[in-house]
């Protein structure tokens, strides 16, 4: 059964860093990109950062801004996000998602070739 289990988020300040972990089972995050996709209540699935196969190709959504920075450790087939500088809007539901391709698309691409989601998601909420 191919599943991701997302996890790290929480409840934090403006300003405060959190990590996110992406666990895979069904197959390897070695062999395909993956991406990290949000949803902020009221909001459709937005496109934060994504890492290719070969774990060098590194894209991020222009919000970011350098605060965000995404890898994978192929032992623990585990995707990560390294959050830094939190905003409130930073807030929702983050999840892991992918194509089952080895390169990452750019987001809108890839959400209209129908990534797959399959986990929950992990909820962040950034207030003061």
């Amino acid at each position: 059964q191919l599943q991701f289990v997302e996890s790290g988020g929480g409840l934090v300040q403006p300003g405060d860093s959190l990590r996110l972990s992406c666990v895979a089972s069904g197959f390897t995050v070695d062999s395909y990109a993956i991406y990290w996709f949000r949803r902020a209540p009221g909001k459709s699935h937005e496109g934060v950062s994504c890492i290719g196969d070969d774990a060098v190709t590194k894209t991020y959504a222009s919000f970011v801004k350098n605060r965000f920075i995404i890898s994978k450790d192929g032992n623990e087939n585990t995707v990560y996000l390294q959050m830094n500088d939190l905003k409130p809007e930073d807030t929702g539901s983050y999840y892991c998602a992918t194509l089952l391709e080895k390169n990452c698309r750019l987001f809108q691409a890839a959400k209209d070739n129908g990534l797959h989601y399959w986990g929950k998601g992990t909820l962040i909420t950034v207030s003061s």
